[in-house]
């Protein structure tokens, strides 16, 4: 049985894919949805780091303010009748971060699309789904996630 449910989003369509079957989940356990969007921080340089913070200021929360407008109109698509939906945004790492708010929310379930990608692709991009699932210690739903 879960009680919450982390479900960690890109932005892609195809990362929303595995919504249907984590509410289909939520509701049969009456469990709350989390979901994650989590901003990758903007690279610095030290000597640079007092000038270069107030350059991106703006652009945190320009970023912050999308994130905020995504993570709610995916909520909009959520039957609310049926079950919780919380939203979170984190600036970090994206691995470390997805599962440093897993284990702050002390989530029982990690849900989330795999894109699907092999060979070359993978080597160069790396698998955020597969480092996620190599450094939890929770139970984890995948879904392959193919373009339509």
């Amino acid at each position: 049985m879960y009680h919450k449910i982390l479900v960690p989003l890109d932005g892609s369509r195809r990362a929303e894919k595995i919504l249907d079957q984590v509410e289909d989940l939520a509701e049969n356990d009456q469990a709350e949805i989390i979901l994650l969007r989590v901003i990758e921080p903007v690279a610095s340089y030290a000597y640079t780091e007092p000038m270069q913070s107030e350059l991106q200021r703006p652009l945190n929360n320009q970023r912050e303010l999308a994130s905020t407008d995504y993570l709610d109109n995916v909520d909009e698509h959520i039957d609310h009748r049926r079950v919780k939906v919380t939203e979170r945004i984190a600036t970090g790492p994206v691995v470390q971060t997805i599962l440093n708010i897993a284990e702050q929310e002390n989530v029982d379930l990690i849900a989330m699309a795999s894109h699907a990608r092999t060979g070359l692709p993978r080597m160069i991009y790396g698998s955020i789904t597969d480092e996620v699932l190599h450094g939890t210690d929770r139970p984890m739903l995948v879904v392959r996630a193919l373009d339509e």
